[in-house]
């Protein structure tokens, strides 16, 4: 009798709660809406474009950006099924095992588990809160099948990969694609492309500079989103077989101004305020900024300084870089720092560093412009003593070398400190300066006409050096350096619009022949590692006293780019980084700008220098005699 009992007693509440839940279920269908997940990101937020339109990031909502499905390239989306939701394509909305699984999981106690159909995930991601509960896993259900009734296949795809967290702050695959490897989602490599879906599914756990037991959970999730590929047609065994685990970007801290972009996007707002826009209008405003950066060339500077940063360098170490086009100023690619949120000083254009013999240059052109010849001869032995305003001035060379008897030309070559001084002093410490300041060196730094002056003794920023440089490379012509070329507002009228800013400050003959004798630095001085570039170039190494910074400046016709090595404390030495005895200009710098010009000048055609004009003759004409020393071996 009692059993009978139990059995109807169960039986009716079987039938209640099926009855129940399904008044439940159709309430919850009949009154909860899908919202726009893209109407807050697209309406608000002001974006940040490369030259080419592509985007370098936004501000005013979450750190993403919204990539149509066709331009995201097959592959990702075959490594994402692989490793998300292999029959996504043929599937229902929902995952029957997943909800009875997260049931099982609520009632006794344990997480709350399910949404294994990319729909699902989707549904949770853009719409609900995490919060663990049923009713939300019931509205998650609604929400997938109300999708899948009103959307294609297609559109909640494309939907998803721009919505999902990838962790580093990053929202959807594109910002994804430029947290882990600085590139947009359609310049991913296979592996690359497995990586992020690999890293998809939980990224505290498989970000392998995240965690300790990070890098081998990737590796094996990297093999299982491979062999999904593999079983589902998606990749052939060749292409398999030649899949590598990648190399990821380091890890930068999380949101839109993260990592080295974020100096970028300051940079830019910076140069916005001078146009009169307000913070308030950047961040609701829904402006588009096109900017000069070069897409290319950009990614080719954060490549090169992570390729090339020493290990285990100080925290204080600072790199710059900064590029520009010569003969128009605008800037193509700029490094400012690691991460801008953990350092909010931009160290190619805020921070500053004694230059070194980078200056030198400015001596070659006021003697140039007096009429003296890159063959006139000066007397290059270590240590002499000059004159500074009736004061003793003891001048040595780098390691105390003497080099003799020698002309101005290999005086470049090499940065003759004690060649240098006597010609500072002789075309007048005072024009020396005049050319730095016509050349592009600001008046905001200041420079001192002393006899120590063409050493490089004063400090600017890396874009002045780099500016400078690019008035060499436009062959005299001076140009403003900027990095907003068009503001666009959101009723799409154009707000703002750049006009280059030009001057011819020095003649082409003199350029000719600087630039022939700062070809020489690299094809047999301090300069030889940028002969790895494999086209014309021309520029100067600089280290300054005691080897607290180092420089590397040069250029093509096309490109001038300047690259520095400071620490936060003037006083203490580069030496010892990265194993150095001595870290100069030609070591970690040079190697930094050679690899830089490589992918920024990557198809473009090799382009060669006017020939020397060969101001004041090819005879030699002693200025300084007496050099009898011999360099060290």
């Amino acid at each position: 009798m009692m059993r009978k009992i139990l059995v109807r007693i169960a039986v009716f509440v079987t039938g209640f709660g099926f009855v129940a839940g399904s008044v439940l279920f159709a309430l919850a269908y009949f009154t909860v809406d899908v919202p726009d997940a893209n109407a807050y990101v697209n309406s608000q937020s002001t974006i940040f474009q490369y030259s080419n339109g592509e985007e370098i990031g936004r501000v005013g909502t979450q750190n993403r950006q919204i990539v149509p499905l066709a331009k995201i390239p097959l592959k990702v989306r075959q490594a994402v099924l692989a490793a998300e939701d292999k029959s996504f394509y043929s599937n229902k909305a929902f995952s029957v095992t997943g909800i009875l699984r997260a049931a099982f999981n609520n009632l006794t106690g344990g997480s709350l588990q399910g949404g294994s159909t990319i729909t699902q995930q989707y549904a949770k991601t853009a719409f609900l809160t995490p919060s663990r509960t049923i009713q939300r896993k019931i509205r998650e259900l609604v929400i997938a099948i109300k999708l899948e009734n009103e959307l294609s296949k297609d559109q909640i795809f494309e939907s998803y990969l721009n919505t999902i967290y990838f962790g580093r702050g990053s929202y959807g695959v594109m910002t994804a694609s430029q947290q882990y490897f600085n590139r947009n989602v359609d310049q991913l490599t296979l592996s690359q492309a497995a990586v992020i879906a690999s890293i998809l599914r939980s990224p505290g756990l498989y970000d392998p500079v995240f965690a300790e037991g990070n890098a081998e959970r990737l590796a094996n999730r990297f093999e299982y989103v491979k062999n999904n590929m593999l079983e589902e047609g998606w990749l052939t065994e060749e292409e398999a077989a030649k899949m590598k685990l990648p190399e990821v970007a380091p890890r930068a801290t999380s949101g839109q101004l993260s990592g080295p972009k974020g100096h970028v996007i300051e940079a830019v707002q910076k140069e916005l305020a001078k146009f009169g826009f307000t913070p308030d209008q950047l961040l609701v405003g829904g402006l588009v900024i096109k900017t000069t950066l070069d897409q290319q060339a950009q990614q080719s500077a954060v490549d090169a300084v992570n390729r090339f940063y020493p290990s285990n360098a100080p925290e204080d170490l600072r790199i710059g870089l900064a590029a520009i086009r010569p003969g128009t100023g605008e800037v193509l690619a700029l490094y400012g720092g690691r991460d801008y949120l953990e350092r909010q000083l931009n160290d190619a254009t805020q921070s500053i560093t004694q230059a070194g013999s980078t200056f030198k240059p400015f001596a070659i052109i006021a003697a140039l412009e007096k009429g003296i010849p890159l063959t006139s001869m000066w007397n290059g032995d270590s240590p002499q003593t000059f004159d500074d305003l009736g004061k003793p001035y003891e001048v040595f060379n780098y390691g105390n070398n003497g080099w003799g008897q020698v002309d101005l030309m290999f005086a470049t070559k090499h940065s003759i400190n004690t060649v240098f001084v006597p010609l500072g002093i002789n075309v007048g410490p005072d024009k020396v300066v005049d050319v730095a300041r016509r050349a592009g060196i600001p008046e905001s730094v200041a420079m001192m006409p002393t006899p120590s002056f063409v050493l490089g003794t004063s400090s600017p920023h890396v874009i002045d050096v780099a500016n400078a440089y690019a008035t060499f490379a436009a062959q005299g012509v001076r140009s403003r350096p900027y990095l907003v070329s068009q503001v666009i507002g959101a009723n799409k009228g154009v707000l703002y619009e750049a006009t280059p800013s030009t001057e011819e400050v020095f003649s082409k003959d003199v350029m000719a022949d600087l630039t022939y004798a700062l070809k020489g630095t690299i094809t047999g001085g301090t300069g030889a590692a940028a002969l790895a570039l494999g086209r014309p170039a021309a520029g100067k190494t600089g280290t300054s006293q005691s080897n607290a910074s180092a420089w590397f400046s040069a250029y093509t016709p096309q490109i001038a780019a300047s690259v520095s090595f400071f620490r936060d404390n003037a006083t203490q030495s580069l030496n010892g980084i990265g194993g150095m005895t001595s870290v100069t200009g030609g070591s970690f710098p040079a190697r930094i700008w050679t690899q830089f010009m490589k992918g920024a000048l990557k198809g473009q055609p090799v382009m060669s220098f006017p020939a020397p004009s060969n101001i004041g003759g090819l005879d030699p004409v002693v200025m300084t005699s007496g050099g009898v020393q011999k360099p060290k071996p």
